[in-house]
């Protein structure tokens, strides 16, 4: 059962049910680059809120080779229902808003509804390996359907184009899989796993 706690920004609602930390195992299968990648993987995720309008996201990988434990790339970001910036909002950079931000409400939330009867989602994430991706998408109850809308490399870091990320509630676990287009292929499939809530 889900619980929302009670203190969540109303934004937040429609992502309660991925807060907390979550572990479990997963399994690599690319072809790329006249290589196959392939492998179980250990997978840490953790999704938290500070009383702002999203949600704090922190992701940790090991690659499993008998005892031996390799790290896999790290990522972190933001996740949040996607609603038009106002004057009661801060940013961009450290610029504070210039407008009192009423209290956002349950019908607030529910105006961003989209035709298809979920809350439109935007999520920022930073790779250790140097890259950046804007992911838009939407949230429709216990699943969530997710593409890049941009990706930025560093200049040393791998070809890597676009990538899809499916996620849902299952039983209780929260399993996901994470399609990607690398190294010149086209989007295919990448990466999936199966996590449990663990805090």
């Amino acid at each position: 059962m889900i619980e929302i706690p009670t203190d969540l920004p109303a934004d937040l609602v429609p992502l309660s049910w991925l807060i907390g930390v979550w572990e479990g195992t997963g399994v690599i299968d690319y072809e790329a680059d006249g290589r196959t990648f392939s492998g179980e993987f250990a997978h840490r995720v953790s999704f938290s809120h500070d009383g702002g309008d999203f949600l704090n996201y922190t992701a940790h990988a090991w690659l499993l080779d008998g005892e031996d434990r390799r790290p896999l790339v790290s990522e972190t970001g933001y996740w949040r229902v996607a609603r038009p910036a106002t004057d009661a909002d801060p940013g961009p950079a450290l610029l504070p808003a210039t407008a009192e931000a009423p209290r956002r409400t349950a019908d607030d939330v529910e105006a961003l509804r989209t035709d298809e009867g979920g809350f439109p989602l935007e999520v920022s994430l930073a790779h250790a390996d140097g890259i950046l991706e804007l992911y838009l998408g939407q949230v429709r109850g216990p699943r969530i359907d997710l593409a890049t809308d941009a990706v930025v490399r560093t200049a040393g870091a791998k070809p890597y184009g676009s990538a899809t990320r499916l996620y849902g509630l299952v039983d209780d676990h929260l399993l996901w899989a994470w399609d990607i287009a690398a190294f010149g292929r086209e989007l295919s499939s990448h990466a999936s796993a199966r996590l449990a809530r663990v805090e």
